[in-house]
């Protein structure tokens, strides 16, 4: 039996292929482009979307005859609008996009905080789906007018696939439209914001099915078969992880980064520093912070001073990120004096603040490109320890750690986090994150397990344990008390930058 999971990121497609055993036969990505027309704005195209899962479909289905079940994830929060024919109006504003400011205030001053934390667990968020909804309805009314279907990134490819307009709990709690705890469409936030509800999607617990694959532009052997609701992105690599009960939490980084804690009951930070969402196991929930450019901004070093890095790599047949990470290790802890704040694209988790930018602090001549690498590893690495210490503070257990995300794949970054966190850290035998979640949904779905929980215990294998180092861990938290001390001496001033 096979089964398929589809990420829909925001870098590229991925889709992996699964057996019963869980063992991974073939993955296959197809990259594509992001747009910023304006500083501070994300856009891209679904069409990438589709043509990139098309290509991997076909790699992944190569030779196969039979496939038992899809499941589907991808980056939240993105707004896709079709038209009456269901073709795609504009480019969807995702995730990173942080245009909304004003419609944040709108949605504040509309439904009121208390009522839109008790609801959507969440203030008004300029990265979530609502407010970008409010973004096009006031800014671009005749393309809202032309709007009859709304829908996340993942849920246009099943679309695509199936013909259905659907999502899944977890993917739906970030357009901040749910509520939450009932873990269905909010009537009163919706009336609120006067956003009609036949314009969202049927929503479903991940395992069930969500509709059969119609496409005839993809593989003959994916005809007929059922596609999971599937997840998030976040909660996918929950899934993909085993983090499917209280006290197991794992931290990802790719784009962006993300630490994530199971929870049985919806915990919720009164001050809506991380979120809550319904999480990929039927009746639960999780809680998340979020650093919004992690592995983004290593991306956004490589792409613009790694170019001799890039040409050795390619020379050496080598993952251009093996090289950044040997040459980060030459510079010492705390990077000789030199600290990066990670908020290329704003920051969510602990600051809520869209206008934040990135900096680099500390930065003299004799800082070489070692440096500069190692700063960006130790800012994205406290800014996920910023995370970790809120979820403990709202009550999440965080005993058991994991890690995955492409960031996951490099033993410098996971020590590096285990020494910050003073805590050890796990890895798993498949490191295919969210992917590798949605095609555990798929084998539900198709009824080769009887829960998600099941399946993880089945399928999900352990690899290797970073274990902390107390000296590093106090000459980290020394580095640590300064980062925490440069936002709010920048706040004003970031304000003035706008």
């Amino acid at each position: 039996m096979y089964f398929i999971g589809i990420d829909v990121g925001t870098s590229g497609t991925k889709a992996v292929l699964i057996d019963e055993t869980g063992a991974v036969h073939r993955t296959h990505t197809e990259e594509y482009p992001m747009q910023q027309p304006k500083n501070g704005w994300a856009e891209q195209n679904p069409s990438d979307w589709w043509e990139a899962t098309k290509l991997s479909l076909s790699a992944v289905c190569e030779g196969i005859d039979k496939i038992c079940g899809i499941g589907l994830t991808g980056q939240m929060h993105g707004l896709v609008m079709l038209n009456e024919n269901n073709a795609v109006i504009r480019p969807a504003i995702i995730w990173c996009d942080q245009r909304t400011g004003k419609e944040c205030a709108e949605m504040t001053e509309t439904v009121g905080v208390d009522k839109l934390f008790s609801i959507t667990a969440a203030p008004a968020m300029s990265g979530f789906t609502a407010a970008k909804i409010l973004w096009v309805k006031n800014n671009e009314p005749e393309n809202f007018k032309k709007c009859r279907h709304i829908l996340l990134p993942k849920d246009y490819i099943r679309f695509m696939l199936t013909g259905k307009f659907a999502t899944d709990v977890s993917d739906a709690g970030g357009m901040q439209l749910m509520d939450i705890k009932n873990r269905t469409w909010s009537d009163e936030v919706l009336d609120a914001l006067e956003i009609d509800k036949s314009l969202l999607p049927k929503i479903y617990e991940s395992p069930e099915v969500s509709g059969f694959v119609k496409s005839t532009d993809v593989p003959a052997c994916l005809r007929g078969v059922p596609v999971a609701a599937g997840a998030g992105d976040n909660a996918a690599a929950a899934v993909g992880t085993g983090i499917v009960e209280n006290g197991r939490a794992f931290t990802t980084i790719g784009t962006s980064g993300v630490v994530f804690a199971h929870t049985d009951e919806p915990l919720i930070d009164p001050k809506g520093r991380i979120h809550t969402f319904c999480c990929a196991v039927p009746g639960k929930w999780h809680v998340m912070g979020v650093t919004q450019a992690a592995g983004l901004s290593l991306k956004w070093f490589r792409d613009n001073f790694c170019e001799l890095e890039t040409m050795n790599a390619e020379k050496q047949n080598t993952d251009v990120y093996v090289l950044l990470d040997e040459k980060a290790k030459t510079s010492p802890i705390g990077a000789n004096h030199l600290v990066y704040l990670p908020y290329l694209m704003g920051e969510r988790t602990p600051h809520l603040d869209p206008d934040a930018r990135g900096v680099f602090f500390g930065l003299s001549a004799m800082h070489t490109k070692a440096d500069l690498l190692r700063a960006i590893l130790e800012g994205v690495s406290f800014s996920l320890y910023d995370c970790v210490n809120l979820l403990k503070e709202t009550g999440a257990e965080v005993s058991d750690m994991t890690i995955c995300g492409g960031g996951g794949k490099s033993p410098f970054w996971s020590q590096m986090l285990s020494n910050v966190y003073r805590t050890e850290i796990k890895t798993v035998a498949c490191s295919e994150g969210p992917a590798y979640g949605a095609a555990i949904l798929a084998s539900v779905s198709a009824g080769a397990f009887d829960t998600v929980e099941s399946a993880c215990k089945a399928l999900i294998r352990g690899g290797k344990t970073f274990v902390p180092n107390e000296t590093e861990h106090g000459a980290y938290q020394a580095v640590y008390g300064l980062y925490q001390s440069l936002y709010p001496s920048l706040k004003n001033l970031y304000q003035q930058l706008k």
